[in-house]
């Protein structure tokens, strides 16, 4: 999956998370950390892990979920390819200028090395991937520890691990509180989020939910959210079906005869790349498969930010903002 530029603004939402994430947590003390290793798992692995001192993170999820529970301490720099929106619109940006920018292409083992990192954070392909001669495994042989999104692990090779988007999101903070010994700190964080949540589906709207389409891209063949990335639970939470809710994939191709057929009455929009929104939603209104979509008829356009649609604590965020847009749409 390609990264993005997005133009979302930072709501109430995200300035509360800014007051929590700002706060740093209170990590064991050199005595604790001295009487041996947790062991946590990565993926479907059980991994032993050290606190790690040094860590790496690729793109906006894996830094936010640090951020998060208050590790900037912890984390030694960052790699953010260029079409991610700037971290200055991230509800963590004082953290992000707290550390290094490392490099602004595809994750690689050369910048974890020379970084002296002793914790690598990122997705399977979308960050560890065997073609780029970095993963789990490789990094285990350096003596760097990694640890993977779980709603990444669903394709992992000897280890997958199958959780639906959100609970992956819970899980990932509660497995970093474990290794970075914040555990109180993570419940926290947790509690907050799921609260946040129910929130959202307690003023779900009635009746029939809306059938909604995801675009990511693609205009031979249109790539979408299958039920395993987090637009999915976005989608389904605020009131609204995932018309690929039935794939068991994570971001894949579809034919545009299936989007028809699904007949959408909304489109949301996932906004990365070199294809800006609005550029997407001009082409789906041009293509003769798709201007005859519901949803495209009644310009019924929701924007999604790329880090709200990847995982990551912004995820609640967009389902707040999608939540909100629902119920403005269906009064």
């Amino acid at each position: 999956m390609l990264t993005s530029r997005s133009r979302a603004t930072v709501g109430s939402a995200l300035a509360a998370a800014l007051v929590l994430g700002g706060c740093g947590a209170e990590v064991e003390s050199d005595d604790a950390k001295a009487s041996g290793k947790v062991t946590v798992k990565r993926c479907g692995e059980p991994v032993e892990y050290t606190v790690p001192e040094r860590a790496v993170a690729y793109e906006g999820g894996s830094a936010d979920k640090l951020f998060a529970l208050g590790l900037t301490e912890h984390v030694y720099g960052y790699v953010m390819p260029p079409a991610n929106p700037p971290v200055s619109e991230s509800p963590w940006a004082s953290e992000y200028a707290k550390v290094k920018m490392l490099s602004d292409d595809l994750l690689n083992k050369e910048v974890v090395v020379e970084a002296k990192s002793d914790f690598v954070v990122a997705g399977w392909n979308s960050g560890f991937k065997n073609e780029r001669g970095i993963t789990p495994e490789i990094l285990d042989t350096l003596g760097i520890q990694s640890f993977m999104h779980t709603e990444s692990c669903f394709n992992y090779p000897g280890f997958p691990e199958k959780v639906t988007p959100f609970e992956a999101l819970y899980t990932d903070l509660e497995r970093l509180g474990k290794i970075f010994r914040v555990e109180e700190r993570a419940t926290e964080v947790v509690d907050d989020l799921r609260k946040r949540v129910k929130e959202v589906e307690a003023k779900a709207p009635k009746g029939d939910p809306v059938p909604v389409f995801l675009y990511d891209s693609g205009t031979d063949q249109p790539f979408t959210a299958g039920n395993q990335v987090p637009p999915n639970d976005i989608i389904e939470k605020a009131g609204g079906k995932n018309v690929f809710d039935g794939l068991d994939e994570r971001w894949t191709q579809v034919s545009w005869e299936s989007v028809a057929e699904a007949e959408p009455e909304v489109v949301v929009i996932l906004d990365y790349g070199d294809m800006p929104a609005q550029k997407k939603i001009d082409f789906l209104k041009k293509s003769p498969h798709t201007k005859g979509l519901p949803a495209v008829k009644k310009d019924n356009f929701f924007i999604l930010d790329y880090n709200e649609g990847i995982s990551g604590p912004r995820n609640i965020d967009g389902l707040e903002k999608f939540a909100a847009y629902l119920r403005e749409l269906k009064g």
